[in-house]
């Protein structure tokens, strides 16, 4: 059983790799216990592209919140056929989402930081518990470079919600690389990432940002833009809103 001691020895083993050593690693240490979350976006496309080349034993799931731009549904169907792969989908609980709607409407999200943080956690945060049970090790697409909440993340911490190790083994990797390691290996990626969307998630919260913008100008825009954050990646008491 994986306990939060346990992580400085997997940061340890895997700060000095590269990344496909690093999910070979992981691979070896949690097979089945380990799950990565993808979010379709160009970061975890990378990883999905090694544990797929390399049929790396470790779960893949993405979770279709329902608001998803048609780009990201066919980028599903693309992936899951370019590689003849499994990726389950997880989807928000019914019975919260029409509560939420009945008593919201389909697009509260733009008159408060709550209501907004509330429709993630629907669409986004249960679903992802769900994903996560019986996981040790839950493998992530960060990169330090993608916001200010997000410099430096370490390359694996403990997640006390989900009471397992989170791994980033992108952590360390710069946009240039990213986009380098995709044009080499042929890898698919949203027809969204080439019209201004570096980072794309539900369809009504995110719009195109200008070049040099920050990666995550486009998501919730009208928040804080150094608070913005849906939830997944946060643990409980901290506030990320605005």
């Amino acid at each position: 059983m994986i306990t939060k001691s346990d992580t400085s020895i997997i940061e340890d083993a895997l700060t000095p790799l590269d990344l496909e050593a690093r999910l070979v690693w992981l691979a070896s240490r949690f097979a089945e216990m380990g799950a990565f979350s993808s979010s379709l976006g160009i970061e975890d496309q990378v990883i999905s592209h090694i544990l797929f080349s390399k049929a790396l034993p470790l779960r893949v799931f993405t979770i279709d919140t329902g608001r998803l731009f048609e780009e990201s549904q066919s980028l599903l169907s693309l992936t899951r056929e370019r590689y003849g792969a499994t990726i389950e989908v997880f989807t928000p609980n019914s019975d919260n989402l029409q509560n939420y709607l009945n008593a919201h409407g389909p697009n509260a999200f733009y008159q408060s930081v709550d209501l907004r943080l509330a429709c993630c956690h629907i669409r986004k945060v249960e679903p992802l518990k769900r994903a996560l049970q019986g996981s040790e090790a839950w493998i992530t697409g960060l990169r330090g470079g993608q916001s200010a909440n997000r410099a430096g993340i370490p390359v694996a911490q403990w997640d006390p919600d989900h009471s397992l190790v989170k791994v980033n083994p992108l952590f360390d990797w710069d946009e240039l690389s990213i986009k380098e390691y995709v044009h080499t290996h042929n890898i698919p990626i949203n027809r969204l990432h080439g019209k201004g969307f570096p980072s794309i998630g539900c369809a009504p919260c995110t719009r195109a940002v200008a070049p040099g913008d920050n990666p995550r100008a486009g998501r919730w825009w009208w928040e804080n833009p150094n608070k913005k954050e849906c939830g997944l990646h946060l643990h409980s008491g901290e506030n990320f809103s605005a």
